[in-house]
């Protein structure tokens, strides 16, 4: 079992930057993929970023890529993810996903889940 916790959405302006983490209990962080997925209002939630067990391996979605990076630190169990330029298109409920699969960007194959942190891009 996995608990997930994210922290650091807030409002920002567009162009601005939010670092958000997501911090997992347990002491077996290093054994499941990580992932990053969003949710806005009446949208079906989509897939971010995903980043394997030994961080060499990362998967981007495109309307992200360049602008938003994965990270992981093993050893404090968190996940990061940082977001540059953001757009008001960007503004969602961001949640944090574990899998015990390979890097995928399916949500389905994430077996835990976070509640969520709210990232909102004004205009």
């Amino acid at each position: 079992q996995v608990q997930l916790v994210e922290s650091g959405g807030g409002l920002v302006q567009a162009g601005g930057s939010l670092r958000l983490s997501c911090a997992a209990s347990g002491r077996t962080f290093s054994s499941y993929v990580m992932g990053w997925f969003r949710q806005a209002p009446g949208k079906e939630r989509e897939f971010v970023v995903a980043i394997s067990r030994n961080d060499l391996i990362t998967r981007y979605a495109d309307s992200v890529k360049g602008r938003f990076t994965i990270s992981r630190d093993n050893a404090k169990n968190t996940v990061y993810l940082q977001m540059n330029s953001l757009k008001p298109e960007d503004t969602a409920v961001y949640y944090c996903a574990a899998s015990r699969g390979f890097v995928t960007v399916v949500p389905l194959e994430f077996d835990y889940w976070g509640q969520g942190t709210q990232v909102t891009v004004s205009s």
